[in-house]
């Protein structure tokens, strides 16, 4: 698969224009991947943004049989990247680079080491994708949508932001920037038509807890043991809702969670049998 390639060549001539196009980064997996399938069925355009080829040719082509009338472009690249995503937006077409939405999603997590203990790669990893990317596609993004006076970002934050946690104190920090850079952009916008809304969600089960625990599902299976957990389809929901608003109502921030979670730390687990 070459990376900009639109992959549905019978709807190749159908004015894209007539349809809003929300931009997904981190959008082949968990979160990610349910706002792709939840915005293809609201009849949005999508530029879906991935790391991995085949993940992303092969969620396209789901999204072309279920939603043929959906036009979908891939955006091949490493949001940690930034001459990766300059060269990846530098690639759309003039009629795809009026983006009406970015869901800045892709993000992770690696470890639940003390912070004297963790790994400095794996925190520069996090750091690079879960902040320094977010910032990326905010800057090369944004300006467009403020030349067209339209447009929205909506960041994926967690509740990890609000307070930290044993063994996540650099993930927390991360998504604590999420929030700040959130809230500091909103100010920046202020003047404008744009909205931003940070949503940051309490416990989800999908493979972000997977790699957390380093590949180790057992682990990251026991960790929702006990609990109803999120999923990612609900934040999708959410993330519509806050997308699907009126226009003159800004959707600030949203807090999610299970219903027996009630922070990031204190949760109720029935016990297994």
């Amino acid at each position: 698969m070459t990376k900009g390639v639109l992959l549905l060549p019978n709807i190749i001539n159908q004015n894209i224009m007539d349809n809003k196009i929300v931009l997904i980064t981190g959008a082949t997996s968990g979160i990610g991947k349910a706002c792709a399938r939840k915005f293809a069925k609201e009849g949005w355009n999508l530029i879906l943004n991935a790391r991995n080829a085949s993940k992303l040719e092969t969620l396209i082509y789901e999204l072309k049989v279920e939603y043929p009338k959906v036009v979908t472009w891939a955006f091949l690249c490493d949001v940690s990247s930034r001459r990766k995503i300059e060269a990846a937006l530098e690639e759309l077409p003039r009629e795809w680079a009026e983006i009406d939405l970015l869901i800045n999603n892709a993000g992770l997590v690696i470890g639940v080491d003390k912070e004297f203990e963790g790994s400095l790669d794996e925190w520069n990893i996090m750091i690079d994708t879960n902040i320094k990317g977010l910032l990326t596609m905010t800057r090369l993004v944004v300006p467009g949508m403020v030349e067209r006076g339209r447009g929205h970002v909506i960041n994926i934050g967690s509740i990890a932001g609000d307070a930290a946690y044993p063994g996540g104190s650099v993930y927390c920090a991360t998504k604590a920037a999420v929030k700040a850079l959130s809230d500091g952009l909103r100010i920046d916008l202020v003047d404008t038509p744009l909205r931003v809304t940070n949503i940051k969600p309490g416990m989800v089960e999908t493979n972000f807890s997977v790699v957390r625990y380093r590949g180790d599902k057992e682990a990251a299976d026991n960790f929702y043991k006990g609990i109803r957990p999120l999923t990612g389809d609900d934040i999708a929901e959410t993330v519509y809702f806050a997308a699907s608003a009126p226009e003159h109502i800004q959707i600030a921030e949203v807090l999610l969670m299970p219903t027996n979670q009630a922070t990031g730390t204190i949760s109720y687990k029935k016990k297994q049998e």
